[in-house]
């Protein structure tokens, strides 16, 4: 007879979101609510003194560092489309990525993993070129780091390089049927109400499913849970959610603890069902 399964899962949002004298968001306060931060590179926003003092932040409370790579956008906020070459792509994040790993070596750490962000976000889903590139980048890098990603195309190509996934949880973004997300220009394409998102995550995480604006219950398996960070209630509503998991019996862990987790039962699973 098994055992309860333990539930665990990552709390990621995007921070370092600042740039110069202007200040997006309440990163210090998200930080005590989080165990993983993708950290914005400066192309889509942050700069050389943010990102030095988010890993500072992030180093000081035991929080897992990622890359948070865009196309080059400062004015569109990174929610634009830009017509790149896959090797534009490739070149433009194996820099984001050598960018944040200084300031990780300054503050004597490492970067735990990636997280595309935006419009390159989106089109990595469904864009095998733009999948590649980034997985090209990942592997030139550092083949050690763990790729948050929707289910999609960066998902399978980065499985097929042998590097880990970490399938990533909108909980403040509306779902299509396929999977994929409701663009940002469509009406009820960002959820703001607490009730809904802290229903929605605690459904997403123990139960595997998500409804889709069609009312379509679509499956997820979630390793992380994005809590973005830029809206006026944004700290609210992740303690609210964080207090909700931790009352459904959810772990919360960072993104590595998930996977070593994930994987360890995996193996635990496959053994018990080989004859003896």
């Amino acid at each position: 007879m098994g055992g309860t399964v333990t539930v665990k899962i990552d709390l990621v949002a995007d921070l370092g979101e600042s740039f110069g004298a202007w200040t997006m968001g309440d990163d210090d306060a998200l930080l005590d609510v989080l165990t993983s931060a993708n950290v914005a590179c400066g192309f889509h926003a942050g700069d050389p003194r943010t990102m030095d003092a988010t890993v500072r932040g992030c180093v000081a409370r035991g929080i897992g560092i990622g890359a948070h790579p865009s196309f080059p956008d400062l004015a569109g906020f990174g929610r634009r489309a830009i017509d790149l070459t896959a090797d534009e792509v490739r070149t433009d994040v194996l820099y984001q990525l050598g960018a944040l790993h200084a300031f990780a070596t300054s503050h004597g750490t490492t970067l735990s993993h990636i997280a595309p962000h935006g419009r390159l976000g989106n089109l990595v889903a469904t864009r095998a070129d733009y999948a590649r590139a980034v997985v090209d980048a990942v592997e030139a890098f550092d083949p050690r780091l763990i790729v948050l990603a929707q289910d999609g195309e960066l998902a399978d190509h980065t499985r097929e390089r042998g590097i880990r996934v970490a399938i990533v949880a909108i909980v403040d973004r509306a779902y299509r049927s396929d999977g994929t997300l409701v663009p940002r220009s469509e009406p009820g394409a960002v959820i703001h109400d607490q009730d809904t998102l802290v229903a929605r995550t605690v459904q997403m995480v123990t139960e595997g499913v998500v409804e889709a604006v069609d009312g379509t219950r679509i499956p997820i398996e979630a390793d992380t849970v994005l809590l973005h960070g830029d809206g006026a209630d944004a700290v609210r509503n992740a303690r609210a959610i964080r207090e909700a998991l931790l009352r459904a019996g959810v772990v919360i862990a960072p993104v590595t603890e998930v996977l070593a987790a994930k994987e360890a039962g995996k193996e635990e699973k496959e053994s018990a069902s080989c004859p003896a």
